[in-house]
């Protein structure tokens, strides 16, 4: 018996993620201060994460952004990338980029 994995597994991580609760497509809205909070939420009330809140949060969206790939316009790349700079300044670090 060949038991057959998921084609979309990434897919999967993002929307049933065993370390943190995403609200449902907050990857897709256009303001990177308010993925910025619902992932800082996320990770904040998550008894599951394994890693810091801010390790957590981060790690999530490297991951939905390294699996996008190429698959990843410009535009939606820039706005991801702008929300790691509004998850540093949420958790205190100091930003990468000058706004």
């Amino acid at each position: 018996m060949v038991i057959k994995k998921p084609k979309q597994w990434s897919r999967q991580v993002t929307e049933a993620s065993h370390a943190l609760d995403l609200e449902p497509g907050v990857f897709s809205w256009e303001d990177p201060r308010k993925i910025a909070e619902s992932l800082k939420r996320s990770a904040d009330g998550s008894e599951r994460r394994k890693a810091s809140p801010f390790a957590s949060a981060m790690s999530m969206l490297n991951f939905y952004i390294n699996r996008a790939g190429r698959q990843l316009s410009g535009e939606r790349r820039r706005i991801l990338e702008a929300t790691k700079d509004e998850l540093r300044e949420l958790y205190g670090k100091p930003r990468r980029n000058k706004p």
